[in-house]
C-alpha cells in the first residue's frame, strides 16, 4: 500500500470524535454530531487544492486586494447515498457554491460488489479542467463502490488531481484497490484501519457507518 497520495488527518479534535464515534455504547444521535465535526475538518483540508485569484474589496477601513475560491471553477460535492449524506450539511456549510451530486450504491452482501441505484452525474462538463470533485463516504472498505464513482467522473475527461476522495475510516485493501486503477488520486481520511474481516466490514471500524447514523 502506497500512502504517498493518502492523507491522515489525525489532529486532536478529529481523534476525539473518533474515538466518540467507534464506540459502540454512542447512540446515533452522537454518532451524527461525532462525525460531522470530522467531516469538517476533512472538508477544510481536502479543499486546499481549489484555486484562488484576488478580488478588490473595501473593509471599514481600506481598500485592498484579498485573495479567494475562483469564482469561474465548478465545484462538486458527490456523496456516496446513503451514508455519504452525513458530509452534506456541513459541505454546503463550507462551500455554499458547489453542486450537490448523489450517488446511489449499495453493496451486495455475497459479492461485495456495488449495486447502482441512483446516479445524478449525468452532466456535461465543458472545461474539464475546471471541474473539482469531492467523492464522499464515510467508510472506505474494498473501494467498489468508490471506483464506480470515481470513474463516472475520470470519463468526463476532469483531471484525477482534480478529484478528491474523502472518507473517515479507510482499510489498507480498498486503499489498494484505489490505488491500483487510479494511482494519481488522492485519498483525504482520519485512520488507515487493519483490515477487513470476511464479510467486507473494517476492523476495527464502527459497524455499518449506515446503521450507526441512520438508526436503522
Amino acid at each position: 500500500m502506497n500512502l504517498e497520495n493518502v492523507r491522515v488527518i489525525s489532529n486532536p479534535v478529529v481523534l476525539l470524535n473518533l474515538c466518540t464515534m467507534r464506540d459502540k455504547k454512542t447512540d446515533s444521535q452522537g454518532v451524527r454530531i461525532a462525525t460531522r465535526k470530522i467531516t469538517r475538518s476533512l472538508l477544510y483540508e481536502a479543499s486546499q487544492n481549489l484555486p484562488l485569484v484576488e478580488r478588490e474589496i473595501t473593509t471599514p477601513i481600506t481598500t485592498f486586494k484579498a485573495k479567494t475560491i475562483d469564482p469561474d471553477i465548478n465545484i462538486i460535492i458527490s456523496p456516496i447515498l446513503r451514508a455519504g449524506l452525513i458530509f452534506t450539511d456541513e459541505a454546503i456549510d463550507i462551500l455554499p457554491q458547489a453542486c450537490i451530486r448523489h450517488i446511489g450504491m449499495y453493496r451486495d452482501e455475497k459479492t461485495l460488489k456495488p449495486i447502482w441505484y441512483y446516479n445524478k452525474v449525468p452532466m456535461e462538463a465543458p472545461n474539464p479542467e475546471k471541474f473539482y470533485i469531492y467523492i464522499t463516504d464515510p467508510m472506505l472498505a474494498t473501494g467498489n463502490s468508490l471506483l464506480e464513482a470515481i470513474k463516472l467522473y475520470a470519463d468526463k475527461g476532469i483531471p484525477i488531481k482534480n478529484i478528491k476522495c474523502i472518507c473517515i475510516i479507510a482499510a489498507p485493501q480498498g486503499i489498494e484497490n484505489i490505488q491500483k486503477h487510479y494511482p494519481d488520486i488522492e485519498i483525504i481520511t482520519a485512520a488507515v484501519d487493519e483490515t477487513l474481516n470476511e464479510k467486507g466490514y473494517i476492523v476495527p471500524g464502527m459497524g455499518d457507518a449506515g446503521d450507526r447514523i441512520f438508526n436503522t
